[in-house]
């Protein structure tokens, strides 16, 4: 509907300017302003959901400051986060994962106490950026370690794809100089409700393929997934999809890594402790400091 005023506006016939004409068309003009407002207030509930996808979310994440890498496993799995690891391989070398939860990180100490690699939460779902990212990503590399960056995945709130691109854009991408470890998509227990997010085993699987698909498209690197082998059965189905190109990251705090997710014939990494000195998270990597470079350029 068109409104005029000002010169030139035509007049209305008399007939429509009665009290009880200028009532109904006051209502009618108000019934269509409300038409309008209403879609865009639904709209703007939640600006982390996809528009048509359900369920719906109730709201933001609530507390992604409190959600790193493996901040949900205690409360689901059986760990021993106290257990002095035992290698896999003759050689193995030692990395931490930290968020902002950690603030600033003493990188000299952790060096030190012979730490060659670091991973860094950079972003969750689409909403929130570690606002100590480039601080300890850049630490990191300024002490001469190999760093990377992790997503925490919320795949009920958004596309994978979508979920990619935030990443990428927000700490994710991936640099051949030898330095950059590739991207990690970060799936385990769901900190704010169902655990595996509502999604079907299969509905899952297509989330993750659509994730990574894009992270390759947008870095040139298939990104590392880092899971547990209890989460990645419950949620996925035990699938084998991803064994051949996406290399795993293993959570489990024990003296060994276990059992692996189907497909997967190794771990690369393996997050053996959520108590270990100085930050907490321990790593190991699979492998001599000769093969992380590679993993680094490629």
């Amino acid at each position: 509907m068109s409104l005029k005023s000002g010169k030139g506006a035509h007049r209305a016939p008399s007939r429509l300017r009665s009290p009880y004409a200028i009532g109904g068309l006051g209502v009618a003009v108000t019934a269509a302003v409300l038409a309008t407002l209403v879609p865009a207030t639904a709209s703007t509930t939640d600006p982390d959901h996809d528009a048509g996808t359900d369920p719906a979310p109730a709201a933001s994440v609530p507390h992604p400051e409190r959600d790193w890498m493996g901040s949900t496993i205690a409360r689901h799995e059986k760990t021993d986060p106290g257990a002095t690891p035992r290698a896999t391989r003759a050689a193995s070398v030692e990395g931490v994962d930290v968020s902002d939860h950690q603030g600033s990180v003493d990188w000299a100490a952790l060096w030190d106490d012979n730490v060659r690699f670091a991973y860094v939460k950079a972003t969750e779902s689409t909403t929130y950026k570690n606002p100590s990212f480039a601080s300890q990503y850049n630490g990191s590399f300024r002490q001469g370690m190999i760093r990377g960056a992790y997503h925490f995945a919320l795949p009920d709130r958004s596309s994978g794809t979508r979920q990619a691109d935030f990443f990428v854009a927000g700490g994710g991408d991936w640099s051949d100089d030898g330095k950059t470890l590739p991207p990690v998509l970060d799936l385990e227990y769901n900190p704010y409700g169902a655990t595996c997010y509502g999604l079907t085993a299969s509905q899952m699987v297509n989330w993750i393929g659509d994730f990574t698909a894009r992270v390759k498209e947008r870095t040139g690197r298939q990104p590392v997934i880092y899971t547990t082998t209890g989460w990645w059965q419950t949620c996925t189905g035990d699938s084998a999809a991803f064994a051949e190109r996406n290399p795993l990251w293993l959570a489990r705090y024990a003296a060994t890594p276990g059992p692996l997710p189907a497909g997967w014939k190794s771990h690369t990494l393996w997050q053996y402790t959520s108590s270990g000195p100085l930050v907490g998270d321990h790593n190991r990597f699979n492998g001599s400091l000769a093969g992380l470079k590679e993993l680094a350029t490629g």
